[in-house]
């Protein structure tokens, strides 16, 4: 961090509390689901809904805040979008009913989804290009630095109920002041204004038409990646509880430590990404995350699961630590603000039912010899599957489109080229 310059510094900051701040909020229901299931007199997969209505409507957050930002820059829909997520957190927490709670649920999930593509462009074109993986994992870590802080809340719940968690909520509005008296636009939007000037037309759609096989490429592998992150965290906490019968304290330990093994492999492997290549990085992540699926979800005491929570999830994060970077890298210049996020955001609708699937199946195809559900059984081939899909999207990626591990996103010595050649390059290849 002390080798950046105060304005990236800045930027990065402002982002990575930005994720963070909404994985929060995201994970606020994950850790209280049984609880709501309980309040609202539904049942789990009901509740489950909610989590998939917001995942769902992410790509919507993500594609109209992109254009935003592709548009009118990065900083100001950033603000708008923290904004948008923190009022609806507050107004879940007043929700009179459950139709209520789905709404703001489907509603969140737009602010949710603008928020990645957004954060991680204004960073990534912040960041120099041969510190881009390190920074890399610790943003996209910001997501699990949220599921810490929702299992952290948990432990107020026996004094302030879900209701006063959601409020919590609401408390990343702060972070809009800091952006705007402390975060610049984006210098790679503003030194491309030229180039947005010397275009006609839908210039998200022609570039959509120039790179089907990119787009259709990374919204697949982003769905299998959703799938492996979902399938490994969604259902965790609601599986210890019911399969194993551990109280909120046990759980919220399980949880953080889980929570803290993601942060240390999306790190580790973000900084690896940088020597290994980033495609090979997440190719290794999911083989060893297959060897590590037994520990992790048939172990029977506290020790062997904390040691194999730790384990999948520095393996399963690791894997998301490259991906700010690789998309940014891949993506057309001119629509980075809506490619990386909107690809991302499509796989979580793909992956949109992953805790419904899951606890669907735990409940009429995978029982307990007592005909309870079995999340054991069901979480264990539902993320082997996953992992296999991670690891062949993978190595077909460099049959789509090269890595651009080094690549300058603005070269400051260009002078403004002709307009032929900036519409080929602006909405088809990586500068």
């Amino acid at each position: 961090m002390a080798a950046l310059s105060a304005t990236a510094r800045r930027t990065f900051i402002a982002s990575f509390l930005g994720w963070t701040l909404d994985a929060f909020d995201f994970f606020l229901i994950i850790v209280v689901v049984p609880h709501l299931a309980t309040d609202f007199k539904h049942s789990i997969a009901d509740v489950g809904f909610a989590v998939t209505l917001t995942l769902a409507l992410r790509p919507v957050g993500a594609l109209l805040f992109g254009w935003l930002a592709d548009r009118y820059g990065r900083r100001t829909p950033l603000m708008i979008d923290i904004a948008a997520y923190s009022l609806l957190e507050l107004l879940t927490a007043l929700s009179p009913n459950f139709t209520v709670f789905l709404v703001l649920r489907a509603l969140f999930g737009i602010a949710m989804g603008g928020e990645w593509g957004l954060g991680a462009a204004l960073a990534m074109e912040a960041l120099p290009a041969q510190r881009r993986g390190l920074f890399s994992g610790m943003l996209q870590e910001g997501y699990a630095v949220g599921n810490l802080l929702a299992g952290l809340a948990l432990l107020l719940f026996p004094l302030i109920g879900w209701r006063g968690m959601f409020m919590l909520g609401a408390l990343p509005a702060v972070l809009i002041f800091f952006i705007r008296a402390q975060v610049p636009e984006s210098t790679v939007w503003l030194a491309r204004r030229h180039e947005r000037l010397a275009l006609s037309g839908d210039l998200l759609w022609e570039s959509f038409k120039r790179n089907v096989p990119l787009f259709l490429y990374a919204m697949l592998f982003m769905a299998a990646l959703n799938f492996m992150s979902h399938g490994t965290q969604d259902s965790y906490p609601t599986f210890l509880k019911l399969q194993h019968g551990f109280d909120t304290h046990s759980v919220s330990l399980l949880n953080t430590i889980s929570a803290l093994g993601a942060i240390a492999g999306g790190i580790t492997f973000g900084y690896l990404s940088q020597r290994l290549g980033r495609r090979r990085s997440i190719a290794i992540c999911a083989v060893l995350a297959m060897l590590i699926v037994p520990l992790w979800i048939f172990s029977h005491t506290i020790a062997s699961l904390a040691l194999g929570g730790f384990l999948i999830q520095f393996m399963v994060q690791g894997a998301w630590g490259v991906i700010p970077a690789h998309l940014n890298e891949i993506s057309p210049p001119l629509v980075r603000g809506t490619f990386p996020g909107f690809s991302y955001q499509v796989g979580n609708l793909i992956a949109a039912s992953t805790l419904q699937i899951e606890a669907t199946l735990a409940a009429k195809h995978f029982t307990t010899p007592t005909g309870a559900p079995d999340y054991a059984r069901t979480m264990a081939v539902f993320t082997f599957v996953a992992l296999g899909a991670v690891f062949v999207m993978a190595l077909l990626g460099r049959f789509i489109r090269p890595e651009a591990r080094d690549v300058a996103f603005v070269d400051p010595t260009s002078s403004s080229p002709p307009r032929e050649a900036v519409i080929g390059a602006a909405i088809s290849t990586p500068p």
